[in-house]
């Protein structure tokens, strides 16, 4: 194995004849571009992190001194090589060291090639989310639709297992202001299927359903049950393909910031807001109707600070 030293030499030979094939981009692009999965566990996250912060010293560390670094298992390690596309540690470790010769050689670092560090590399990823989500909404009728549909189902389930819950909570909250029964499941197994069980027998047919990496096994189950039971489901998710995206009857794929050890939902909480906004003008005498009611009772009972 070449020291960091010996490998600078080699680097400044093979930039001085041909430019090699991976030369063509910046070390930092070929790493993201290795590690840009959002099924990627937040452990395995922290390794990518690692890596291409320091890939000039960590592409030659052994496995051993790299979980040391990081703070992680030696088998986690391994099946961070495998969930990237490595047979092993040692096949990965021969990719990063081709990729370590361009930033010895003097190619970007991750700062120098954005002008940014790797918290603005995530919001630059968000934007990115954002931009593609503006040119869907270029023909927003299956949005309107869609919206149209749980404005009209009563009672509205909204489910979201896991860490996907965040994102129902904050919908089922605000549909609430406008719809007159939402039910919100943010629990799997049994109590799940009572709820939208439940929920169909009481004249619902529409479900909600938010569906978050790493997608819960739990989740494809309770859709699976809501279909049974009659429920039409529309579901908000990163992926337009996958098992949980084949059972809904209209789907809702936005990108999710997946930079960052955990993932940011800066598209998927659009989307959510952009839901909401359609069932409000499907029924609009309805809507303003339960608002005014609303800030009455807020009112009254000074739910909230005054300005």
């Amino acid at each position: 194995m070449p020291s960091p030293q010996q490998a600078r030499a080699q680097a400044s030979s093979i930039t001085s004849g041909r430019t090699a094939p991976e030369a063509e981009a910046s070390p930092t692009s070929q790493l993201r571009a290795l590690f840009d999965r959002p099924r990627l566990s937040p452990g395995q996250r922290r390794i990518a992190q690692y890596l291409i912060e320091h890939i000039t010293e960590a592409a030659f560390l052994s496995i051993t001194d790299l979980a040391e670094r990081v703070g992680v298992s030696q088998p986690s390690v391994t099946r961070f090589a495998a969930a990237v596309g490595f047979s092993g540690y040692p096949s990965l470790r021969e990719k990063l060291q081709s990729i370590a010769l361009g930033a010895l050689a003097g190619g970007p670092t991750a700062a120098e090639e954005n002008g940014s560090n790797e918290l603005q590399a995530a919001v630059d990823a968000e934007i990115e989310n954002l931009e593609n989500l503006r040119r869907d909404f270029v023909d927003p009728d299956q949005v309107i639709g869609v919206g149209r549909e749980l404005s009209r189902s009563t009672p509205l389930t909204v489910l979201g297992l896991r860490i996907s819950a965040s994102l129902a909570e904050y919908f089922a909250y605000a549909a609430r202001r406008v719809h007159p029964d939402v039910r919100l499941v943010t629990r799997g197994g049994s109590v799940a299927y009572d709820a939208l069980l439940q929920s169909r027998e009481a004249g619902g047919t529409w479900v909600l359903a938010f569906s978050m990496p790493r997608h819960a096994q739990e989740t494809l189950t309770a859709v699976q049950v809501a279909r049974s039971a009659g429920l039409k489901v529309a579901l908000v998710t990163d992926l337009a393909l996958g098992p949980v995206a084949d059972e809904a009857d209209a789907v809702f794929a936005t990108g999710t910031g997946s930079r960052l050890v955990f993932d940011s939902y800066a598209a998927p909480g659009v989307m959510a807001a952009a839901l909401l906004q359609a069932m409000t003008d499907a029924d609009p005498e309805r809507t303003q109707a339960r608002l005014e009611e609303y800030e009455q009772i807020s009112d009254q009972h000074q739910f909230f600070l005054r300005d």
